[in-house]
This record gives C-alpha cells, structure tokens and sequence, in this order.
C-alpha cells in the first residue's frame, strides 16, 4: 500500500512537470493560394468592400458591452482598439472596474493599450512576419477557412453557444495554442463561414496592415445646425447651465439627428450629447466620469455633440429627432419659464444624485414635460442606455405592462411641488454611493422608501377627500397630438424593448407613473446606474427598483375601487415573502379613498383597460399593417391567432422569435413579424429564483407587425403559402421534440448555409422600413434548437 502510494506520488509529481514544461509553439495558419495578390489597395477599399463584411457579419456580435473580449467591429477606432480579456458583466466583483467606453475613457490605441486592450490587426513593427500571422483577426477568420461549420442540424457539444459562455480571448502569442485546442472556434464563430469573395476582401485588406479610415468631416449645413444647438445649450446666464445640465443628464444615452435636413428614407448623421473642457467652436476635450451627474472638475462645463461615427446597432440606439417645434419647446420651458437661479447646485453625491435636490430650482412642469415629451426614449433610456443587457436589472418588471403617466398639470400643483420639497431626504437614491457601495446600505434606503410610501399616501388621503377623486383627467392625455401618453414595455428575459401605444391583450399588470417616478427612475436605472459597479452597486439598484416597481403599480390601483385594489395585489404577488407580504399591505396599499370612476362591471381592470383606450384613442399610434399585397386576409388571421396560443405551446416558444414572409413566385418580396413570449410569473419579487417563480399555465405570445426587440432567439422563414400550415403545426406542439421538429420545417437555424444571404435580406428590410430608429440586430442569442 505504502509502495503504491509512493507510485502515485512520483506519476503525479512527473505529470505536473510535464504540464509546466515550456511547450513548442503551435503553428499558425497561413493564407492559401487562393487569395489574389494586390500590389495596392484602391481607394475607398475599407468603406466599399471591407466595411459592408465587417458590418454585416461581425457587428451583429461584436458591439456594446456584451461584444465578446470587448471587441467593438462597430467603427475603425473600436477594431484598432481590439480585444481585452476582462469581463464587463460580473455581479460578482468586490469592487468596481475601470470603464472602458468607447470615445469617451481613451483615445488612442496607445490609451487603449495601456488600459490592457491587445490589438487584432497585423503588427506593423515585426516586417518579419507576414500580417496575417501577426494578427488575431487573420487567424481567426483562416480557422474558420480550414474548419467550417459541421454540416449538421444542431452545434451540438463542440460549440458553447449559452448566454454566459466563456470567452478564450487569445493575444496573437496564445492564438497557436487556441487553434490546436479550439479548432472549431473560428470567426464567424458558431455562424456559416464567409463566402469566399467576403473571407478573400478581409484577407486582402489585413494582408496590406489593415488600413483604417479617419472620421469623414461633417457637411457645412451640419457644422451650421451643431453651432446653433451648442450655442442655445452653452448660455452663460445661471438659468441656462442649469437647464443644459438637465437637458445632458437625460438624453447622455441618446443619439440626436437633425430632423428637417435629414434625408427622408436615409439614416441621419446621430450625434451624441457630452460634456466637454472646452467650449463651441474648439477641439472637443470630452469630461469622462462614470455617471453624467459627477463631478466634472472643471470650473464651466460645456455641452457640446459628439458625431456618431460607429455602425448603428438596435440594442444601443435611441434615435432623438431635434426640430423646431421640439426647440420651441425648449425654449418655453428652460428659457421664458418663470423662475430664477442663484447659484448653481454643487456636484456632490448626496445632491447631484438626487435630482429632486439638484434641480430643485428648475419648474417640475418644465422637467416633467421634458421628459413625457418623448416618453418612449425616456423609458427607453432606462433599458438601452447604460447596459445593453442584464437579466439582474430586468428580472425585476414583468414580461409585458402598459405604462401611463399623471397629468402635467397635477404635477405642476404647488401642493404637489411642495410635497416633492419635504420628501427630498426620503428621496436619495444608491447612486449617491459610487460604484463600490456595501449591499448593507440597502437598509437605510428601504426604511426612506416606506416612509415615502406613507407620506404619500396620507397626502393623497388628504388632497383627495370631500368629492374629490383620482379619474380619468388625472391621466395624461398626451395633449391631444403626443403618442407617448402610452407605453408598451415587454421583456425578454435579459434584454426588453419600449413600443409606443397599449399593444397586445390587456397586461397582468400595469404602471402609472408621475414626475417623481419618472424621475427617480431614470437615475436609478440611466444616469445613476454603473455597468461596471461592484456587486453592491448593482444589488442596491436592483433592490430599488422593486420598490419603484410597486410604486408604479400602485399608482394604476388608485384608480380602481378599494376592494379590487386588494385583490389584484394579492393575485400580482402569489407566493409572496412575509417581509413583502407585510409591506404590500402597509406601506404601499393603505390609500383607501374611493375611485373617482364608476364602474360598471365585475371586472373594474378590464373595465380600465377599456376606458383608458377609449380616453387615448387620439394619441395611439397608427399601427403598422402586414403587406395586403403579399398576405390575404386569412393569412394574416391565422398569424394573428398566435396572441391566443394556448399556454402549453407559447412555453416551447423562445422569448423573441422573428417571422420572415416571403412571396412564393418573388423571394425578394418579403414581410416580417416578431412573435414574442411573455413569461408569466407568481411575482418578480425574487432576486435569484426567478425559475421558481415561474408559471407556465399563463404564459403567452403577443403577435407584432415588424421587428420588435434587438435580440432575436429564432427566425422563422416560410413562403406565403404555408402560413396557415405553419401556424397550426404550432399549435399542435407538446414537447421539445416537437418544437425541434417544427424548427426542421419553418426554421432558419444558424447552421443553415443560406443563413447570412437571410440576415441580408431581413437587414435590407429593415434598414427600408426603419430607417432612423433602427439598427443591426444582435445574434448572440440564436438558440441551437
């Protein structure tokens, strides 16, 4: 026993030996024959032949913060950057992490480098070896040359294609060794490989060192309406720096374009909106602080646009049309507004991250209607702006609600802006905290929640006596004209989007939102929120927004009769933990003041819902119609019968499948739909157990016209004809092997070689049909089913 156990030692002590010993290099891959030698590169090579290959094959996975390695393809300046092995998505870390956002943290691949990013591109300085052995990029795309994707159905277990996957990374020196170990992790990777004329235009560029181009100048007309803007944003008068600070801190994640010089059916020129050292007319010198609400450290900010140089993307983009009916407004509300500024507030957590402190100064009408003005991008904001993605941040809304808003006027009552004034240290959100914050300080600000909670609802109780009721007109009726008086806000799973009007069946639930809400909830979730927080951070934000959630929710409540307002909480909150139990009869439901609605029915929501239709029916969106020409009539009913999918097949469905229609006799002529899930759950109250909380038997699917959301799971592609036949093939479903079977049929799965010819053709679709507020889609999420 004791000889055996010597023998074990000296095998063991030998294996590891042989493990750390220096191992040869493995080789890397070399271009073939077949790729035609070019003594120069013509001009425009990079803009009319590489760039087309990178957008449409490398973009769709290599953008914002969910890129894998954190390699942006989205601009010149973003591959030059290259790669960095770092994760941006950790819950888990103890402290925060370096941000390392593109045009504003660094400048420069030497800033780049030295923030740890390693290049992909051939080395220019070792002559000795060919570019397409120095670089990462060349050697990824060669591997994916030498190994294609298997001519097979599913991946199957040599590809990891789940949402948390683990990413290699490998620096030119390990990519010997990632090639050997990792033969089928070539570029594309788990996509249909480049066609030889898009793999040969790549190799050509790379093998010439991979010339990028510089940024091209913008129009003299362009130059004219950002000096205009930039001018009325950058006023010396105390008024008009506290205006601009606020007009920055709620559109930093938007991309502006100038409306009435846009060209009609063409992507405008965006520009984003920064702060800056320097002021109009001079070299932009970008302030880069972690939130738009940090302390500057200069003595006068300026306010200046920022060209968007980068491919635009649907997960990122939140298009903000400036015209002049929107400056006029402006105009009345920041400039001709009554109101005056002493002194400007200070830049210190406690105030700046609070804006109920901040802009105390500024008319709660004038904030108010800023935001509700295009409340679409301000939700938007919440979902788009600073993450792209998180299953933690979202977990915490329902798969789908409507969302409606207080009228301006009531928030604009010197009653309620006085109340506002004495909630303020109630009203302090974790951000005040940076980036580093200790989860225990969740006590202090649920305690300010509650008492919030009860102060609200004893001055409701008091305001709304006597005859006095909450109605109708308290809701806003989006002046007449405005669209945004109503939302529709659906999540999918780690990722949401933000669509005007109430689509779909009436929701389990929805959200009323006033000034306050509105407010905290873009500095929770927009200016407040750090991606690159520690666990702290990111768990205090998302314990908040339970909180904001229910506020919301209790809003829609007030307006139905007492009883009802019970019910429905008990029936949104099955399952519910003692401590919330105990909270949701307190604090956020003791409003016990009759609606002032009389209802009719024994279903008062339903009964809402309706009313409330009825009271918007001038501001709901003009719904988009498939093509009368492409589809008949009975077609688009078989289509529309999927919003009653009974439950058991809406649950095999992933959560965004896009529907692709295209002519039996024209291939080119195509319609789309996005067929989305809605996940029902007992309550969205739990933070790590959503699985548990689920509840297939109501789960659904909610049919829209076009693209709706930015990661799609699955892609269905069918001819015309077989629409009626597909549907009902659905509807018969019972199993995974079922869906698997259905997908064999109506499916384009990413092993499909015709797949990126597809994704063209659906691009080219919605680059016609959404020209300003669309983007590329993300194809990170494509499942293997």
């Amino acid at each position: 026993m004791k000889k055996f156990g010597i023998t074990s030692l000296l095998i063991a002590i030998i294996a590891i030996a042989i493990w750390q010993w220096p191992k040869p290099d493995a080789p890397l891959l070399s271009t073939s024959d077949d790729v035609p030698a070019m003594e120069n590169l013509p001009d425009n090579f990079f803009d009319t032949l590489v760039n087309p290959v990178l957008t449409q094959r490398c973009v769709v996975c290599h953008a914002c913060y969910d890129a894998p390695c954190q390699l942006k393809m989205s601009s010149p300046e973003g591959i030059a950057r290259g790669a960095n092995k770092e994760k941006v998505y950790d819950g888990t870390r103890l402290t925060a992490a370096q941000p390392n956002r593109m045009f504003l943290d660094a400048h420069g691949v030497n800033e780049w480098r030295e923030r740890g990013f390693y290049d992909v591109l051939p080395i220019k300085e070792d002559s000795s070896i060919s570019p397409t052995q120095s670089s990462v990029l060349a050697q990824m795309l060669l591997l994916k040359r030498q190994h294609p994707l298997p001519n097979t159905t599913h991946l199957g277990d040599s590809f990891d294609v789940s949402l948390n996957r683990q990413n290699q990374c490998p620096t030119i020196d390990e990519m010997g060794e990632y090639i050997a170990v990792e033969p089928l992790g070539g570029m594309p990777y788990a996509l249909p490989a480049l066609s030889d004329a898009e793999h040969t235009t790549l190799i050509q560029w790379l093998n010439h060192g991979a010339p990028l181009p510089l940024p091209k100048a913008l129009s003299q007309e362009l130059n004219e309406k950002v000096s205009d803007l930039e001018a009325w944003l950058n006023g010396d008068s105390n008024k008009m720096q506290l205006s601009a600070r606020y007009v920055y801190e709620h559109l930093f994640t938007s991309h502006l374009y100038f409306e009435d010089i846009s060209e009609k059916g063409k992507k405008p020129q965006f520009f984003d909106l920064v702060r800056s050292r320097t002021p109009p007319g001079q070299t932009l010198d970008i302030i880069a602080t972690r939130r738009p609400f940090d302390d500057p450290k200069v003595e006068r900010v300026y306010y200046r646009l920022q060209p968007v140089h980068s491919t635009i993307v649907s997960k990122t983009h939140q298009a903000y049309a400036i015209n002049k009916d929107l400056l006029d407004k402006w105009q009345s509300w920041f400039v001709d507004a009554d109101f005056s500024v002493e002194s400007l507030p200070s830049y210190k957590p406690q105030v700046a991250a609070n804006p109920l402190t901040a802009f105390t100064l500024l008319p709660v009408e004038s904030r108010y209607r800023f935001m509700l003005e295009r409340a679409q991008n301000t939700i938007m904001g919440y979902i788009k702006g600073p993450v792209c993605r998180g299953q933690v941040a979202l977990n915490v809304i329902n798969d789908r609600f409507w969302v409606f808003f207080v009228d301006p006027d009531i928030a604009a009552s010197e009653k309620v802006n006085a109340f506002y004034t004495a909630q303020k240290e109630n009203l302090h959100l974790p951000a005040e905290k940076d980036s580093s914050a200790l989860a225990v300080n969740w006590v202090k600000y649920a305690k300010r929640q509650g008492e919030y909670m009860r102060a609200r609802t004893t001055f409701l109780n008091s305001e709304f006596e006597d005859g006095a009721h909450l109605n109708l007109s308290s809701i806003w009726d989006g002046d007449g004209d405005n669209t945004n008086a109503s939302l529709t806000v659906f999540r999918h799973f780690d990722n949401a989007t933000v669509a005007k009007g109430m689509i779909g069946k009436p929701t389990k639930t929805a959200w009323i939102i006033d000034y306050a809400l509105l407010e905290r909830i873009h500095y929770l979730l927009a200016a407040g929120f750090d991606v690159y927080g520690n666990y702290g951070h990111q768990l205090m934000t998302r314990l908040y927004m339970d909180f904001l959630r229910m506020e919301g929710e209790s809003n829609f409540l007030n307006l139905l009769p007492p009883a009802t307002r019970h019910e429905l909480l008990d029936a949104w909150y099955q399952n519910a933990s003692p401590e919330l139990t105990d909270y949701l009869e307190g604090d956020i439901n003791s409003f016990e003041q009759p609606s002032g609605i009389a209802f009719e029915t024994d279903d008062p929501q339903q009964e809402l819902y309706q009313l409330l239709s009825q009271y918007l029916t001038k501001v709901q969106p003009n719904a988009s119609t498939h093509d009368k020409r492409l589809l008949s009539a009975e077609q688009a009913e078989a289509l529309a019968s999927l919003d009653s999918l009974p439950a058991q097949q809406a649950t095999l469905m992933p959560e965004t499948t896009i529907i692709v229609i295209q002519d039996d006799a024209n291939p080119d002529s195509i319609d789309v739909f996005t067929a989305l899930r809605n996940s029902a759950h007992y309550n969205v109250n739990s933070l790590f157990e959503e699985e548990e909380n689920r509840e297939p038997s109501k789960d659904s699917i909610t049919l829209v016209h076009g693209l709706l959301g930015s990661y799609p799971d699955a892609f269905w592609y069918i001819n015309v004809s077989e629409i009626t036949s597909s549907i009902e093939k659905l509807k018969s479903i019972k199993s995974e092997a079922d869906y698997k079977a259905l997908l064999d049929v109506v499916g384009m799965r990413r092993t499909n070689p015709d797949f990126w010819s597809f994704s063209d053709k659906l691009m080219q679709w919605s680059a016609e049909h959404y020209p300003i507020e669309g983007g590329l889609l993300d194809y990170n999420r494509l499942e293997d089913r």
